[in-house]
């Protein structure tokens, strides 16, 4: 069935971002999706693709201005990083330090900041990409430490998003993708890219028009933040 919503996809060059696009491509969305780069290979062919370094404001800057006068009604931010492979943050260098939280936290919460106003009102979602283990309750045994505390830094500095989303009545969501056999999942993961960007973009379609802040998985479980 031919849908006319539109969707922005920051980070989609490869592995779930890449996913996404084209889930939402097959089912007739209009996807503009970002890589630092060229146009990955097996994107969908409608898919729009543009270039963008969330890490670069000046990039965040000439890639909003580009945009003006556009609407969309998803706009996903997926970016992630695991940081060091020992996850020590008394090992790790401050440069490590500083780049994990900038690619996992800070630069994605601007962007989606900056982009917010190209939102649709009402009906639109402002979706970021976290993971269960930045919560104290779904991870209770700490794995991943210093992954974890940026994904931790990212929910709380999405929720300080949530004032702006509520005034236009949008929905706000942080999405947990499930364990994914991508390059940062590995071969023993339990879900397919398939499989979790199916269950991604089902939770998309049960949330529009919901309002509000959720943490929810790929399944559409909600999870304890």
């Amino acid at each position: 069935m031919t849908d006319s919503k539109k969707a922005l996809i920051i980070g989609a060059s490869r592995g779930i971002g890449l996913g996404v696009v084209n889930v939402l491509a097959e089912r007739g969305w209009q996807v503009t999706g970002t890589t630092r780069n060229a146009a990955p290979a097996g994107s969908a062919g409608s898919a729009e693709w543009l270039k963008l370094d969330i890490n670069k404001a000046d990039e965040r800057a000439s890639f909003k201005d580009a945009l003006s006068g556009r609407q969309f009604d998803l706009i996903f931010v997926n970016a992630g990083a695991f940081g060091p492979e020992h996850q020590d943050a008394s090992l790790a260098s401050d440069e490590e330090l500083i780049q994990l939280f900038m690619t996992n936290a800070f630069s994605p919460v601007r962007s989606a900041r900056e982009l917010l106003p190209l939102l649709a009102p009402k009906t639109g979602i402002m979706a970021l990409m976290t993971s269960e283990l930045s919560s104290l309750n779904e991870n209770p045994s700490c794995t991943y430490p210093v992954y974890s505390a940026s994904k931790a830094a990212l929910n709380m500095l999405t929720r300080a998003l949530k004032e702006t989303t509520d005034q236009h009545g949008q929905t706000l969501l942080s999405i947990h993708p499930g364990w994914v056999q991508t390059d940062m999942g590995g071969e023993n993961a339990t879900l397919t890219i398939a499989e979790s960007t199916q269950g991604i973009a089902d939770v998309f379609a049960a949330w529009r028009g919901k309002g509000g802040h959720h943490f929810v998985e790929y399944s559409g479980r909600e999870l304890r933040w």
